[in-house]
């Protein structure tokens, strides 16, 4: 069952403490350094160079994990592009960790060789910055980021697991995030004990942009594993949360703060921790 760190997330008091940590996320900023930031990196391969990024990117994996690597994986289906690289990394000491890490990583002679070998598989690169909600530090089955760089999942990589990136797109304004991470914390008890649930499905994180396209969220999500189809359970957890009437009312005021909702089903990569 789920279980709230604090008190419960209907009280008066949890609802004012739930409040503040979403304006604390919202009040994270890059322009302090030490604060934990998540960076989404997104590049778009050649389709007909693909497999050659792939193959020389699962040989260097060891010299990406220099970097606080929590995700790495390529779209099956949604609203990114196929042929993509899709990789998440966690800095919980801020930009300054991140600006030092990339540049020692840069230094290394094996990484330049990499980069030679796969520089012109790239047609576009893509970075954004995001913090993570505060709620992510309330609800026991909300892992974070930065506990599969700790328990690296890809030791026993090669089930059917996939991860789902579900994006918001947020009205401009001051008090819209908040308000979304508010009535998002209200609701989420109920989609995470709905009856039916599959067993395997495990909200990872909700990360909220700081630099790049603002007033956007993701949630993190990954379904399967070793034994199960991570389609599957996906669609199992799905219809089971269309039940949890807390949910289905929560999504109904959710949905007047959005402007669109975006969703799409990544597979790991082998060397990826989130599998």
């Amino acid at each position: 069952m789920l279980g709230l760190r604090s008190v419960a997330a209907r009280s008066s008091s949890s609802s004012r403490i739930l409040t503040t940590r979403c304006l604390a996320a919202m009040s994270t900023s890059t322009s302090n350094p030490s604060s934990p930031i998540v960076e989404l990196r997104q590049y778009q391969l050649h389709p007909a160079a693909a497999a050659t990024y792939t193959k020389n990117t699962i040989q260097s994996s060891d010299l990406r994990k220099n970097l606080p690597l929590a995700f790495f994986g390529f779209p099956e289906t949604g609203y990114i592009a196929l042929n993509t690289a899709v990789h998440l990394y966690h800095y919980p000491e801020g930009t300054r960790q991140r600006k030092d890490e990339r540049a020692a990583l840069a230094k290394k002679d094996e990484w330049k060789q990499y980069l030679g070998g796969v520089k012109e598989c790239m047609m576009q690169q893509k970075s954004e910055i995001f913090v993570e909600a505060g709620l992510v530090q309330d609800f026991e089955q909300v892992t974070g980021l930065e506990y599969w760089i700790k328990n690296d999942g890809s030791i026993n990589s090669g089930g059917e697991s996939i991860v789902e990136l579900r994006k918001y797109q947020l009205k401009l304004g001051y008090d819209t995030v908040p308000n979304f991470l508010k009535l998002y914390a209200q609701a989420l008890p109920s989609k995470l004990n709905a009856i039916g649930t599959h067993p395997t499905t495990q909200l990872v994180t909700i990360l909220v942009s700081d630099v790049g396209s603002l007033n956007t969220v993701y949630e993190v999500w990954k379904h399967g594993g070793e034994s199960s189809c991570g389609m599957e359970a996906m669609e199992q957890s799905r219809q089971a949360s269309r039940g949890a009437k807390e949910w289905r009312t929560g999504i109904a005021e959710i949905a007047k703060l959005a402007t669109s909702f975006d969703t799409s089903v990544l597979k790991p990569a082998a060397f990826s921790p989130l599998q």
